[in-house]
């Protein structure tokens, strides 16, 4: 597994907390997706200027590469119940009829997963929870580092895929309680892999017609994936974030990309990262002169100020949560004091925070 050196840091936690007021959350998305707000901020002065997102046209060359992480979410949030209960070394049938809830975090074997279960107490070692009246049921094999389950998914009628698209839902996170009308805007239009337990939100922007435009530019698109799971949405709970550790993700590079990214790169293009996860699949990946080789494994790469980036020159993102490792990461890329200063603005401005908010332009 790939991991980072991490740099030396007196940085702590509340260096990188900022006031949000909860009406600037972003509950529902805008239409059309390339309709939201852009905030483009200069990496080197901190300047910053008001756009609309498919103005992100005039900034991007044609002798750039806008990197996309094509990973697809998966109707990863199941409620049920428990129908057989551990008792000593056996089980028996249970008449609860109390809902479980599990969030399918990652895919570890062909059929087992880590995932979150609420509450904890009506899935323990032992207990086989049923979901969609028996389509599925999910035997729970041992609960690990931050009350993760160890489950493994079972299915008599379809696969496990065709019966989370049957009987699951997204996994919205908890500051959206807005029911979500149409389940395609939390994906993005160049959605390709199944594997993710939340979207890459930064590339939600994007419209099939925008990136035609990109491409007629003469911009290179090249696709990377990484698995969103835990260890990009995971709170930073040390007071100082060198402390943190980051859980893995599956990343992915293939040689097509990589030699277009190198080649690119090489004629003195711009890697434009859209989103924090394609950044980190390629800081991962880069050596140190920034050059890719086709890479598939698992990374737990942690981003934060006293990075040296390999590789990515612009990025794409969207406004993240206060302490979050992806603030760190932006932060690392243009700036504490300049993001913190931006994202100061973007409040007053009264742009939209979080998944369906509004978007940054660093470059």
């Amino acid at each position: 597994m790939i991991r980072n050196t991490l740099p030396q840091t007196k940085l702590t936690l509340s260096d990188f907390h900022y006031d949000l007021p909860p009406e600037r959350i972003a509950q529902t998305p805008i239409t059309p997706r390339d309709a939201s707000r852009l905030l483009v901020m200069n990496r080197e002065t901190g300047e910053l200027e008001h756009r609309i997102f498919r103005d992100i046209l005039e900034y991007i060359r044609p002798e750039d590469v806008l990197v996309l992480n094509d990973t697809k979410v998966i109707p990863a949030r199941i409620v049920g119940r428990r129908a057989y209960k551990a008792v000593g070394d056996s089980v028996e049938k249970s008449t609860s009829t109390a809902p479980v809830e599990l969030l399918l975090l990652k895919q570890t074997e062909k059929d087992v997963w880590q995932a979150l279960a609420g509450p904890g107490k009506r899935a323990r070692i032992g207990d086989i929870l049923e979901f969609g009246d028996g389509i599925l049921q999910a035997h729970v094999e041992d609960i690990v580092e931050g009350g993760q389950r160890i489950v493994r998914l079972t299915c008599d009628t379809a696969t496990i895929y065709e019966a989370l698209h049957q009987i699951g839902s997204m996994p919205l996170p908890p500051y959206i309680t807005e029911k979500l009308a149409d389940p395609d805007r939390y994906q993005t239009v160049y959605s390709n892999i199944e594997g993710s337990a939340a979207a890459p939100t930064a590339g939600l922007h994007f419209t099939k017609e925008l990136l035609e435009q990109v491409r007629g530019k003469g911009t290179a698109i090249a696709p990377v994936l990484l698995h969103v799971g835990l260890g990009t949405f995971r709170p930073v709970k040390e007071e100082h974030i060198a402390d943190h550790a980051m859980h893995a993700e599956y990343i992915s590079i293939s040689k097509e990309s990589a030699d277009l990214i190198n080649e690119r790169r090489a004629a003195g293009g711009r890697v434009i990262a859209v989103g924090t996860t394609s950044c980190r699949t390629l800081e991962s990946v880069a050596d140190e002169n920034g050059i890719l080789q086709p890479y598939s494994g698992e990374t737990g790469i942690y981003i934060y100020p006293g990075y040296r980036f390999k590789i990515v020159d612009g990025l794409i993102t969207n406004f993240h949560l206060p302490e979050s490792t992806l603030l760190m990461l932006v932060s690392a890329f243009a700036g504490r004091e300049k993001v913190l200063e931006a994202y100061h603005t973007a409040v007053e401005k009264q742009y939209r925070f979080f998944s369906f908010g509004d978007a940054m332009l660093v470059v």
